[in-house]
């Protein structure tokens, strides 16, 4: 594989970039989750992918608090750093949906049917689901085990294979 055909994701932003400082991190943090998602939307299949804003959670889109904020209790997630320092990720991926290293496949979730993108290099997730004119964007993070991993191949494969049959 050439090094043009290899997914380049974007550098991590660590917090040692801010000197530790927790508050300049978590806004820079913000910040780019606002350029990327609220000033402009991706495009996934030429639609627009737009976030969940309410209910906020201590004052924050909805959506930026899943992406950056790890926990069972929904209000009481705490912040997480591999989250964090993969901000750049959601974006990118979304826009690179087409590369062959991103692996897509739908699951259904309650009532809705969830769109996942999923790069095993990065162990990295990006989870829409499609409304009527355009694509809202779920969560996003980064995959811990490897047992959770071989879950999502194997989910994935499944998906590849009963659409094939299709």
């Amino acid at each position: 594989m050439s090094s043009k055909d290899t997914l380049v994701f974007p550098e991590l932003l660590s917090i040692n970039e801010y000197g530790g400082n927790f508050q300049s991190y978590f806004e820079a943090i913000y910040s780019v989750f606002e350029n990327d998602f609220i000033k402009a939307q991706p495009i996934y299949e030429g639609n627009k992918v737009s976030v969940r804003k309410y209910p906020e959670v201590e004052g924050m889109h909805r959506t930026f608090y899943h992406i950056t904020h790890e926990g069972e209790d929904e209000n009481n997630r705490q912040p997480d750093f591999r989250r964090l320092e993969r901000i750049r990720f959601p974006r990118f991926v979304i826009e690179n949906y087409a590369h062959k290293e991103i692996l897509i496949w739908k699951n259904k979730r309650q009532k809705d049917e969830r769109i996942l993108l999923f790069n095993k290099n990065e162990n990295y997730i990006v989870i829409l689901t499609e409304r009527k004119e355009y694509y809202l964007f779920i969560t996003a993070y980064y995959i811990e085990t490897e047992h959770r991993k071989r879950k999502l191949l194997k989910e994935y494969e499944d998906y590849k294979n009963q659409n094939r049959l299709v």
